[in-house]
């Protein structure tokens, strides 16, 4: 029954180092780091895009953002695009989903109304909490200084009441085979938690790491647009204090704790995925938040696995991770078929067995951040591929980057110019173009090729690559029709012009 029972927990804008088994005993998450313990905690895991509906669309899908349409917030997934909660659904296993949607196209806190595919008595989304309280309360529940009153209970939080519907799921269907998703919002802003959690970080001050002090010398201007006066900030009296998001932080874990116990009591042999959205800046880099850059602090990002007799105990794995094997994964544990149209691949082997590579490149994107507001730099095309030590950026619309990880772990020098890299360089930049083009992305096209580094890029032409590439999507649609022909396709990628056929001759489309 192992086998068949999914449970996958995340929480939102959490660092890696606010995890304490990631290496800051400082952060206290005695829950997750138990369940390190008990499975496999991976160093080396990334979002597909470091702001929360596009990350959840490419977690929830199997598929990236630009492939789904959710390539920034309130963007809702296109009517073709089906979760694994739908996949699981339509043979027979029961699919639960509790907490922070954010894919559904309406505000940060959803529309309340539960998608298809998912258990609707199960369904609770912020809209849901928030339609619970009186006005008042609504309004208290969104202010930070909430946390500090002394009698706020537990219940009055969303993150509580997920918990609770969690549970009760697993205590009624500890039998059956089933996928239950616990998302909550926490740490997120507005750091609703019992004053209980805070006070223990009210004098705390975050380390500080080198890449505080970066001038964005050398890097991309929007990053500088967004840093803005904290650029020019005195870094060595700045302090790291943030007591509610610390607070908030070890409130979350307390959460997960309480589901991890009715996992040890209902489904002791469950899957158990823990992972984030994303991270905080907390002032690396001299920015904020997250948003449209690559750095380490939003991207990479806490994934730990326990699955009893499967899963090795107390393991480290260091190979890669990515988002988007997430769906890959679940499908392959309830021994289903992975379909086509999914653009990761299942872990389950490297779960087993940690060092084992199921990636040797994993790749990332940004489009926009919100769609409801101008601000936090519009549109940022951005795409950007991390073999493990080398990471490379392209800002379509500004200055590439290029790091070495191993010699430069805080990102701060760019070497996208550097004659020394360029072969490495090279090597990911055939590999962004390859991943844009196998995933059929709606932005490639020669722009993203032709940049002012890559000497030997070809010339621009109309035709670019000259190829057609359909979907294929059989398990929910009939098979595309060749345009040409109005017969169904034969092969969904192939040649469309002479274009096509010259480029392929010199080595340029495989």
């Amino acid at each position: 029954m192992s086998k068949r029972q999914v449970v996958l927990i995340m929480t939102d804008t959490q660092r890696k180092d606010m995890v304490g088994c990631y290496g800051n005993p400082d952060m206290k998450t005695p829950s997750l780091d138990r369940l390190a313990r008990q499975g496999v905690r991976f160093e080396q895991a990334y979002t597909c895009q470091p702001v929360c509906g596009p990350a959840r669309a490419a977690l929830f899908t199997g598929t990236f953002p630009h492939s789904n349409g959710s390539w920034g917030n309130t963007m809702p997934l296109g009517d073709n695009v089906k979760t694994v909660g739908q996949r699981l659904t339509d043979q027979g296993i029961h699919a639960a989903y509790v907490g922070k949607w954010h894919l559904d196209g309406g505000d940060y806190f959803g529309l309340g109304r539960c998608p298809e595919g998912w258990d609707p008595r199960y369904w609770y989304d912020m809209r849901n909490y928030l339609e619970e309280l009186s006005d008042a309360d609504r309004v208290r529940s969104r202010l930070p200084e909430t946390s500090d009153d002394p009698t706020l209970p537990e219940d009055f939080t969303f993150g509580h009441r997920c918990s609770n519907r969690a549970i009760d799921f697993l205590e009624k269907n500890r039998d059956d085979p089933f996928l239950l998703v616990v998302s909550y919002d926490e740490p997120h802003g507005p750091f609703l938690a019992p004053r209980r959690f805070a006070d223990p970080y009210r004098d705390y001050t975050f380390p500080k790491c080198p890449n505080i002090w970066d001038t964005l010398e050398g890097k991309p201007e929007h990053q500088r647009l967004w840093a803005g006066a904290s650029l020019h900030q005195d870094k060595d009296a700045l302090e790291i204090r943030a007591p509610h998001y610390f607070g908030c932080n070890s409130f979350v874990d307390y959460e997960i704790g309480r589901v991890l116990n009715a996992i040890d009591e209902h489904t002791p042999g469950a899957l158990v995925i823990y992972t984030a959205d994303h991270g905080d800046f907390l002032h690396s880099h001299s920015l904020g938040n997250k948003g449209p850059a690559m750095y380490e602090e939003i991207t990479n990002i806490p994934f730990i696995v326990r699955w009893p007799g499967e899963a090795p105990q107390g393991a480290v794995g260091k190979q890669l991770v990515s988002h988007i094997d997430v769906t890959p994964t679940i499908l392959d544990a309830m021994d289903l078929r992975l379909p086509k149209l999914l653009e990761g691949r299942s872990l389950l082997s490297m779960i087993r067995q940690p060092e084992q590579a199921v990636n040797d490149t994993i790749f990332m994107e940004f489009g926009r951040y919100e769609i409801d507001h101008d601000g936090f730099g519009g549109f940022q095309p951005i795409r950007s591929a991390f073999d493990g030590r080398y990471k490379l950026v392209i800002n379509l619309l500004d200055r590439d980057e290029l790091y070495d990880l191993e010699a430069d772990p805080y990102e701060m020098t760019n070497l996208i110019d550097s004659e020394d890299h360029a072969a490495d360089r090279n090597r990911l930049h055939d590999r962004v173009l390859d991943w844009m083009d196998a995933t059929r992305d709606p932005f490639r096209g020669y722009q993203w090729e032709r940049r002012p580094w890559r000497k030997d890029a070809p010339p621009a032409t109309w035709d670019y690559m000259g190829m057609t590439r359909q979907r294929e999507n059989e398990e929910y649609e009939p098979r595309q029709l060749d345009y040409d022909t109005g017969l169904p396709m034969v092969e969904a990628v192939r040649g469309k012009s002479p274009a096509a056929t010259a480029r392929k001759r010199r080595g340029l489309v495989s």
